[in-house]
């Protein structure tokens, strides 16, 4: 995911999946398995940011019915 491109949920859980995948079926260095749990860490700490702002607004939304 770029930095400049808006956030998209299904990309960046994609990404974790694809991660994980390549962590339990390729062998890696210490290196790159930092990297790619820095990675992993940064994309799921964005999409729990993201479901609570959806949560937050559809809790809204529920309010003005």
């Amino acid at each position: 995911m770029a930095e400049n491109k808006e956030f998209n949920y299904a990309e960046a859980m994609a990404e974790v999946e694809q991660i994980l995948s390549e962590m339990s079926t390729e062998r890696i260095s210490i290196d790159e398995l930092e990297k790619k749990v820095r990675r992993a860490s940064e994309l799921i700490k964005a999409c729990h940011a993201r479901l609570d702002k959806v949560e937050a607004s559809v809790e809204e939304l529920l309010k003005e019915e």
